[in-house]
Parts: C-alpha cells; structure tokens; sequence
C-alpha cells in the first residue's frame, strides 16, 4: 500500500501511452463542451462510423490512420482557447489519497450458502 504523501496519479509527462490516453480525454472533453461547434462533432464521429462501416479492402492500418488523422483533424479544428482550458484542466495533478477503512464486524452478513 502505497504512503498517504505519494500521488496515486503520476505527475505529467509518461510514455505514448499516457500521451494517447491524454489526447483521447481531450477529444471526448471537446465532444462535450458546448463551445465546440457541432458540425466539428461530426469529424470524429464520421471515423467511428468508418471504423464501423468500412467502405474499403486493405485493412486495420488504414483504419486506424483514419481515425487518428480525424481525432486530430478536430482538435486543430476547435477553438484554440478551449482546447487550451481542457489541456490545461488535463494536465492538473490529481490529490488522491489511500484511505483505510475500518474492519466493522457490523459489517459482515453472517449466511449459509446451499444450491438448489
């Protein structure tokens, strides 16, 4: 169990997963704020709907080329003060700390089990 000083959540920075992760919260925080223009809404739900409905042949690659040139394509496309309030809202450590709770016997549901 980790020390009640340590952040269970890693300060910014991390590998490209973390990175992805990261840009992915951006997305989805854009998808719900209503300062973001709705048809930009549009660009990444159309490479969900290619993902789902794929109109080609050669593969996964393509696929995921799609949907991250979209992703992408949005986030350049939003108002640039409003991709900076959610990066910014991103990018703050979150104070989480290990709380230990009491073993109550109170608790503790005394049953027999059988099948039937």
């Amino acid at each position: 169990m980790p020390s009640n000083d340590r952040d269970l959540i890693p300060s910014p920075g991390g590998g490209p997963i973390q990175e992805l992760a990261r840009f992915l919260k951006l997305v989805w925080r854009l998808l719900n704020d209503e300062r973001v223009h709705p048809l930009l809404k549009l660009i990444p739900l159309s490479g969900v709907v290619y993902l789902v409905f794929p109109f080609d042949v050669p593969g996964p690659v393509d696929d995921a080329g799609v949907i991250g040139m979209s992703l992408y394509l949005f986030v350049e496309l939003c108002p640039q003060d409003v991709v900076e309030e959610h990066r910014r809202a991103l990018e703050q450590p979150i104070d989480v700390r290990w709380k230990d709770t009491p073993n109550d016997e109170e608790d503790v549901v005394d049953a027999e089990w059988r099948e039937k």
